[in-house]
């Protein structure tokens, strides 16, 4: 490749207490490419991110830029560097409009050092019209839905005049027509020779977009492949250091037994008259487009919103409406789509979090019994491979994988019959969704019921027992895993059945 080295970082060392972060990473970044950082959750790329995004200050190391050095002490010097970060999780305002937030603190001032919000709107329309955004700019972000914040993001990073584009799983929350445009964007980019680093698990996505892939594993640099050069093996094995033999773990045996019906359920315009059963034993899949009423349908079965109209039966028992604290008694829990704010502590520890819905068995007359409380988060710890110097160590210094595992493991605590997954491998590298993957065979062969949400085609193809495709806030087909295809599921997700 013959384009000039745009970015290079040599040496680099980070360590936080107790954990060596990066030790002695290198990687070259060369003007018009895509390279793309893989690695497990906890290999390092997020590190690098904020190292080379002023987040972080590296312990040990150099950068150079067009070849010459630089400092990189904080955001505003890697920003004015020409490099710009969109970070996976949102960093909006959510009560400023989406033109505030793309300029907010570079705001265009007129001649009497006024905030000039009609250029300041104008050129904010210009900007998400190049990714496919076609909003209007004076909308609040709390009115978006997540995918369009995220297209607000990546706008706000395009106004910087970038050079330098670091995308961290810019995907995970967008539709397929959304990631179309985003990929149009990128190609825009590197004929003007911006370089991107782009991370992603979604192995298809790198292969589709990226140029190079670099592989971490363990805060070290592996090796660097040029993608039409490679495979989804090869870099498998790179990332985590032998052969991944059995990915998806499913052994089917449904029992021929009704545990979950759900009858003609309505709420307001996300759902409407959906009904669907569920066996025991059974993975139960629900897939459909951002929007669709999959998470919106299982919040309301749990009394998180609510029903307008409809029946939950278990186990032939009309149970009436539903509340959380209800629904952990009968059995039904749910591990929801957003770990870091909807299923985490993440300033407690890892045992605060593991035994946090069973406060009960360990806390006696106001009496907080330690021993018991660690030996059931020491099971967990044991049973999900937590991968976690200890109990004491913070929920939130673990990598996504294991952040992950800690909540399906307090869910696991409860003694559930039926376990809903809204997606369960979002943000998750490969060798934790091969973990994942077998707790959930293992979980139905225990006569566990799963219900699964998940936007991942070939996760649902390969764990479902049955798929039921949404579209609209209604269920706009169902399918055996005989019929499963990734055409037949976007065909009744986008148009209905």
């Amino acid at each position: 490749m013959s384009d000039p080295v745009l970015l290079e970082a040599k040496g680099i060392h980070k360590k936080f207490p107790g954990v060596y972060a990066l030790n002695d990473v290198s990687l070259q970044l060369r003007a018009g490419e895509v390279l793309a950082l893989l690695g497990e959750n906890g290999a390092g790329k997020s590190t690098l991110i904020n190292v080379l995004g002023g987040v972080y200050q590296a312990d040990a190391g150099e950068i150079y830029i067009d070849g010459k050095r630089v400092g990189i002490g904080n955001v505003h010097e890697s920003q004015a560097h020409g490099i710009a970060v969109i970070h996976q999780e949102l960093v909006l305002v959510p009560y400023m409009t989406i033109a505030e937030n793309i300029f907010l603190g570079r705001e265009p001032k007129n001649a009497l050092g006024m905030v000039d919000k009609k250029k300041m709107n104008r050129d904010a329309q210009e900007i998400i019209a190049s990714v496919g955004l076609h909003i209007k700019v004076t909308t609040q972000v709390r009115k978006l839905s997540v995918a369009q914040q995220q297209m607000v993001e990546i706008s706000k990073a395009l106004s910087l005049n970038t050079r330098i584009l670091i995308m961290d799983e810019p995907t995970s929350s967008l539709t397929t027509k959304e990631v179309d445009f985003l990929f149009d964007t990128i190609r825009r980019l590197k004929t003007n020779q911006v370089g991107i680093i782009y991370v992603s698990h979604r192995m298809a996505e790198l292969f589709e977009i990226t140029d190079r892939v670099s592989v971490f594993r363990d805060g070290r640099y592996i090796d660097t492949r040029v993608t039409k050069d490679t495979n989804v093996d090869e870099l498998v094995f790179l990332m985590v250091g032998r052969d991944l033999e059995h990915y998806y773990t499913r052994n089917r045996s449904v029992v021929d037994e009704t545990v979950l019906e759900v009858r003609h359920a309505n709420y307001g315009h996300a759902l409407k008259d959906v009904s669907f059963s569920l066996k025991k034993g059974e993975i139960l899949g629900f897939a459909g487009l951002v929007g669709a009423g999959r998470s919106e349908l299982m919040q309301s079965l749990l009394g998180l919103s609510g029903l307008d109209s409809g029946k939950v039966i278990l186990n032939g028992r009309d149970i009436g409406r539903l509340n959380y604290a209800k629904a952990q008694k009968l059995g039904i829990v749910m591990v929801p789509e957003n770990r870091k704010t909807q299923g985490l502590v993440l300033k407690n520890t890892v045992a605060f979090n593991l035994t946090l819905a069973v406060l009960s068995k360990f806390i006696r007359k106001g009496v907080t019994q330690r021993g018991l409380e660690s030996a059931i988060a020491q099971k967990s710890i044991d049973t999900l491979s937590i991968r976690t110097p200890s109990q004491r160590q913070k929920a939130g210094n673990l990598s996504g994988g294991n952040q992950q595992k800690v909540v399906i493991g307090k869910w696991l605590a409860t003694d559930p019959r039926i376990l809903i997954l809204d997606e369960p491998t979002r943000g998750v590298d490969v060798g934790a969704k091969a973990d994942i993957y077998a707790i959930m065979d293992k979980l139905v062969q225990q006569g566990i019921s799963i219900i699964m949400i998940s936007s991942e085609l070939n996760e649902v193809i390969n764990m479902c027992d049955r798929v039921l495709v949404m579209a609209n806030g209604a269920i706009a087909g169902e399918l055996g895993h005989e019929d499963f295809s990734q055409e037949r599921i976007m065909q009744l997700a986008t148009i209905g059945a």
